[in-house]
């Protein structure tokens, strides 16, 4: 196919036509399972009804007026926000990466340091700060010099993370679950000892909820599973169920730092992506979809480890919630083509990992659908390799 793009991303050989729910139409006309919500971001389902009614009538309201203004809508959503986090103030951006360009923009301006603290394996991003952050050399690799004070600690290993976080450290910026680093979950007793550590050297506790967010873990937001209190939280994908919208929050005494000409955005808190969240938040305070969430999230993972203790190639099932990683001993590459042939679509993470990210309203049938089908792909090219 012939194309103007920058070829910057992977693409698949699938247009997209239209979703709706969990299945995804190609121009084809061939149906799929979404298994991948967007990369974590459809989280309420495709063309939701409420949250495109609600976004369709401030379009005809107006689209735009620039943050000179008050917009009533971005004070509600904040007192959404802050309601939800115990957090006291918000600053509303366009994606992942500006939110958290925005988070140690803050804790190096607040602390007076410069050390930021991350994680080997992490992702936070693509903008030069955030892309710093990211504790991947493939995401660095043709971009140096990168920005100067940042560390990466080793993940899960607290006894080498002591060495790194100090009193020169500004903040340490970390997921509770490493979504582009392979679904690899936080060990509790190792993020309540990053925490501690952080609080006793002065350094502030940024939790990147850009993917563990808006529910996709069971909780609102991951860390409150984990019973961590950060000091900042960011948050986008799902915020909007895929409108382009963020949102960094933090505590109250941080909000002199961020006074008038400090930091700011043409595009962030515009009114419609303040209809899309404030939608999308009812929609995720809908009284029952979070335990269903968990329900759904243990039938996944039974289903999964049930039927891959007999396979030769995965290792591991592991992950929280709707967010699940299947570990395997070679690329899955093959595996996500063999199920896109089969009529679903999921993500790899990493070479050897398979993601799984489903829409949190998808049914439990339709979820089992799923999960068969990429069990059968999996067995399918295993015995083609055999």
């Amino acid at each position: 196919m012939s194309t103007r793009l920058f070829p910057t991303y992977k693409r698949w050989d699938l247009t997209f036509e239209s979703a709706s729910g969990d299945t995804i139409t190609t121009a084809d006309g061939r149906e799929f399972i979404d298994l991948m919500s967007g990369i974590g971001t459809v989280n309420m389902g495709h063309n939701h009804p409420e949250i495109v009614d609600a976004v369709e009538k401030q379009l005809h309201r107006g689209w735009h007026g620039s943050n000179f203004f008050q917009y009533k809508q971005q004070e509600e959503v904040a007192t959404q926000l802050t309601t939800m986090t115990g957090l006291q103030r918000v600053f509303f951006a366009n994606s992942g990466t500006e939110a958290n360009e925005a988070a140690i923009k803050l804790a190096r301006k607040a602390t007076g340091r410069e050390e930021i603290v991350s994680f080997t394996q992490s992702f936070h991003g693509r903008t030069y700060g955030s892309m710093a952050a990211t504790g991947q050399t493939k995401i660095h690799e043709g971009y140096a010099p990168l920005p100067g004070g940042f560390t990466y600690a080793p993940y899960n290993d607290y006894a080498q993370t002591e060495k790194y976080i100090t009193s020169d450290t500004a903040a340490v910026i970390v997921e509770t679950i490493q979504g582009e680093g392979g679904v690899i979950p936080g060990a509790q007793a190792f993020l309540e000892k990053v925490e501690a550590l952080a609080k006793a050297h002065g350094a502030l506790l940024i939790i990147d909820e850009i993917q563990t967010g808006m529910g996709r873990t069971g909780e609102r937001f991951s860390y409150q599973k984990f019973g961590l209190d950060p000091d900042m939280v960011t948050v986008a994908k799902g915020l909007g169920n895929g409108f382009p919208v963020a949102a960094m929050m933090g505590r109250e005494d941080l909000q002199p730092y961020f006074g008038p000409g400090s930091h700011g955005t043409t595009l962030g808190g515009n009114p419609l992506a303040m209809a899309a969240v404030h939608a999308t938040l009812h929609v995720l305070n809908t009284p029952g979809l979070l335990s269903e969430v968990e329900a759904k999230s243990k039938q996944a993972f039974q289903h999964l480890r049930n039927q891959c203790e007999a396979s030769d190639i995965v290792t591991e099932v592991r992950g929280n919630g709707l967010m699940i990683g299947i570990a395997c001993e070679e690329p899955v590459a093959p595996i996500l083509t063999k199920m896109q042939e089969k009529g679903a679509v999921a993500l790899p993470a990493g070479e050897k990992v398979i993601r799984l990210l489903p829409p949190l309203t998808i049914s439990e049938e339709r979820l089992a659908q799923g999960l068969d089908i990429v069990m059968e792909a999996i067995k399918e090219t295993a015995k083609t390799k055999s």
